[in-house]
């Protein structure tokens, strides 16, 4: 039979990662294209151990769970929220599949088609699907190494009078970018002002080369869940593992109370199982010591990649620095193409990611963002040496 499909699944754009990825299928490609985290620091045994503790509780671990999450994992992320200065309590608290799924039901409950949503520009590409796929129109704001520009955002939230602003200001994806105090405080008093929610995305927040750096969330400096305008969303996937799914949203009780009713109709709850896992990993391992173990070992990724891309004498490639997460940003000559540079880098054996998917508009098309947290060592000299010769041979015939 012939079916018909949705305008928004549609206009909806594929993933640039998963193309990427299936191009480099069956092939010894080395990739610095998705954002993985490196397996070799996966805490294995103590998610075993915690898994085996959890099966010792009898059947009733296999049982369902509630929408909002496993109660006492809540409560542990409350303690957990609490040290990095935000107030939270398991009320104002759900557990989702993902902080993926968190933004996805975000938007369900706050937004309607033809919403305008504010984004730094560029931004995660992910959340451009979900937005997209929504029906919502999404204006970028002007940007630069400390964040979102305020007098272009308080510009264009006059203009638009949008619905929501979505960013992620610690170690953002794609650029590696840490706002300043000045640009985080500069936002929450424009949304305070305009009554606009801000959607947190922090993925990385956790992920310090330098562990005495201190970045406080915008949730955190509104000093309160209840009333404010700052919705928080974060998840396991890049501190403990990406397979055990699960993420969590925080803020007013409100929301929370809606987000429960859409995901109840999504999925009913998250895995239980995993959650359960989880928790038992928390109160029997030491996961911020892990982290810091995790935040080093990326730290020294990073300046091995930094090293070699300045070893390669490239002409004009320019990026800054990050302090945390998984990505490195770079800028290259302005008349070069990264989409056609990668088909001459697969070619190589080596993938990363042309930076025109993170764009809303007008995208940069000599951006590419290379995640340094999955190869190290001679894989990740060998990979840049691919990625140089191609550039080489690339620029040759431009």
């Amino acid at each position: 039979m012939e079916f018909r499909f949705s305008s928004h699944i549609q206009g909806l754009q594929s993933s640039a990662v998963r193309d990427i990825l299936k191009l480099t299928q069956g092939k010894q490609i080395i990739s610095f294209a998705g954002g993985l985290p490196a397996e070799e620091l996966f805490p294995l045994q103590a998610i075993r151990d915690a898994a085996l503790r959890v099966f010792e509780g009898g059947k009733a671990s296999l049982q369902y769970g509630l929408t909002e999450g496993f109660l006492p994992l809540r409560e542990q992320l409350c303690g957990r929220m609490a040290v990095k200065g935000m107030q939270v309590e398991p009320d104002q608290m759900i557990l989702t599949t993902g902080s993926q799924q968190a933004i996805d039901l975000l938007v369900r409950v706050l937004l309607e088609p033809g919403d305008v949503v504010l984004v730094e520009n560029p931004t995660y590409l992910a959340s451009l699907q979900v937005f997209s796929l929504s029906g919502l129109r999404v204006i970028p704001v002007a940007s630069d190494k400390d964040g979102m520009i305020m007098a272009e955002t308080e510009r264009l939230m006059r203009e638009y009078k949008p619905k929501m602003v979505y960013v992620v200001p610690t170690f953002g994806n794609p650029t590696g970018r840490t706002w300043s105090l000045e640009r985080r405080q500069g936002l929450l008093d424009l949304c305070s002002h305009f009554g606009v929610p801000i959607l947190e995305d922090d993925p990385y927040g956790e992920i310090k080369f330098n562990a005495a750096d201190q970045f406080p969330t915008l949730f955190s400096l509104a000093g309160k869940a209840d009333g404010s305008c700052v919705l928080y969303t974060s998840t396991f996937s890049k501190t403990v593992a990406p397979a055990l799914r699960t993420g969590w949203a925080m803020g007013d009780r409100r929301v929370m109370g809606m987000l429960a009713k859409a995901k109840q109709a999504a999925d009913l709850h998250s895995s239980a199982l995993d959650q359960q896992t989880l928790d038992q990993l928390l109160r029997h391992f030491p996961l911020d010591a892990h982290i810091r173990k995790i935040g080093e070992a990326y730290g020294a990724r990073l300046k091995q990649m930094e090293a070699l891309l300045g070893s390669r004498n490239w002409p004009d490639v320019q990026w800054i620095s990050p302090r945390g997460g998984m990505f490195l940003w770079l800028e290259f000559p302005e008349a070069l193409d990264t989409e056609a540079l990668l088909r001459a880098a697969v070619a190589k054996g080596v993938a990363f990611v042309p930076g025109a998917a993170f764009y809303a508009a007008a995208p940069q098309r000599n951006m590419a963002r290379l995640n340094f947290t999955y190869t190290d060592g001679e894989r990740m000299e060998l990979g840049i040496s691919r990625l140089s010769e191609a550039l080489g041979e690339f620029t040759a015939r431009m």
